[in-house]
C-alpha cells in the first residue's frame, strides 16, 4: 500500500490530504463479451481494492499483444465490488490498444490494478428519489450508485441510453436494486434529448426528485444540468477523461469547470471524477 502525497503547488485553492492506494495483482476470474462493443471482467483481489466506493476508479495495466504495446494504464470505473467474495468487476468498451489488450485476458491470467482512486458519489440521507441518466460505458459508473442508493433506502429511477437495442446493458443490474428502468435508444429516436427531457419532466411531476446523476454523454449531461437549474435539483456527474498517472501528478486529465470566481482548471482524477453537475462544462 502506498500513501500518495499531493503536490503543494498543484491547486492552491483546494487542499487534498494524502490518500491510500494499492497496486494489486488481481486474478482474472472471467472476461467475456457482453455484446459487440463491451466486455465484462471479474477479478479476484484483496485488501484496499475491495474498499472501492461507487464512482471511484482503478488505473489498470493493459497487456501487450501481437498488434499493440500499450504503455500507459487505462482508467476504469468500478462496476461492482463484492468484499465477501473478494471480487471486483469492470465493464469496458473495446476502443483502442489498451482495451484490446484487456480483452485478451483469460481466466487464470493476472493484471495489475492501481486504486481505488478519485472521489466517489455522495448521497444526502434526505434524498429519497434520485434519477440516474447513463449512456454506454457510463452505466458501469452509475450501477454501483444505484446499489448504494438502494442500501440507504432511496428509490432509483434509471434512464439507460444506447445506440441500439443490442447495446443496451445493465438493465438487470439496476432492476436488482428495485430501480425503475426506462431504456432509450438511437434507432427508434427515443434517446433524442427532447424525448429524454419529456421523461425527466414526467418523473419530476410524479415523484419528488431529490437529485440527478449522469455519466457517459455530453448532450445528456447538458440536458440534466439545464433541468437541474430550472427545477432547483442538485446533481453530480461522473466525468470521463484520458489519464496517465491517475494520481494527480501528471496533469494529463485537466478540464475546465465553473467555479465561484469563474472558470477554473481541475484534475478529473484527483478532484473528481465525480463533480457537481452545475459546475460541469461541455467537452
Amino acid at each position: 500500500m502506498l500513501r500518495v502525497p499531493i503536490p503543494m503547488e498543484a491547486e492552491p485553492k483546494h487542499s487534498h490530504a494524502p490518500f491510500d492506494v494499492a497496486d494489486t495483482q488481481a486474478a482474472v476470474m472471467s472476461n467475456t463479451a457482453v455484446n459487440a462493443d463491451y466486455f465484462h471482467m471479474i477479478l479476484e483481489t484483496r485488501g484496499l481494492a475491495l474498499t472501492a466506493r461507487a464512482g471511484q476508479f482503478f488505473n489498470i495495466a493493459c497487456p501487450a499483444t501481437s498488434r499493440d504495446m500499450p504503455y500507459l494504464r487505462r482508467p476504469m470505473s468500478v462496476y461492482r465490488v463484492s468484499p465477501a467474495k473478494g471480487q471486483i468487476e469492470f465493464l469496458y468498451k473495446v476502443t483502442g490498444a489498451g482495451t484490446r489488450g484487456l480483452a485478451t485476458l483469460r481466466v487464470g491470467n493476472s493484471v495489475a490494478i492501481l486504486g481505488p482512486l478519485g472521489n466517489g458519489f455522495t448521497l444526502n440521507p434526505r434524498w429519497k428519489n434520485i434519477v440516474v441518466l447513463g449512456r454506454g460505458v457510463g452505466l458501469a459508473t452509475l450501477a454501483p450508485l444505484a446499489e448504494m442508493a438502494a442500501s440507504q433506502g432511496a428509490r432509483v429511477n434509471a434512464i439507460l441510453s444506447a445506440r441500439s437495442q443490442a447495446l443496451v446493458m445493465s438493465v438487470d443490474r439496476f432492476a436488482e436494486f428495485g430501480a425503475r428502468v426506462e431504456v432509450v435508444i438511437d434507432t427508434d429516436g427515443s434517446s433524442d434529448p427532447l424525448n429524454v427531457e419529456h421523461i425527466l419532466l414526467q418523473l419530476i411531476k410524479k415523484v419528488k426528485v431529490d437529485a440527478f446523476f449522469t455519466c457517459g454523454s455530453n448532450r445528456l449531461m447538458l440536458l440534466m444540468k439545464h433541468m437541474g437549474s430550472v427545477f432547483n435539483i442538485p446533481g453530480q456527474v461522473a466525468m470521463e477523461q484520458q489519464m496517465a498517472c491517475g494520481l494527480g501528478m501528471c496533469f494529463c486529465c485537466v478540464r475546465i469547470f465553473e467555479g465561484e470566481a469563474g472558470t477554473e482548471q481541475r484534475r478529473v482524477c484527483l478532484d473528481g471524477p465525480i463533480f457537481k453537475l452545475e459546475e460541469a462544462l461541455s467537452w
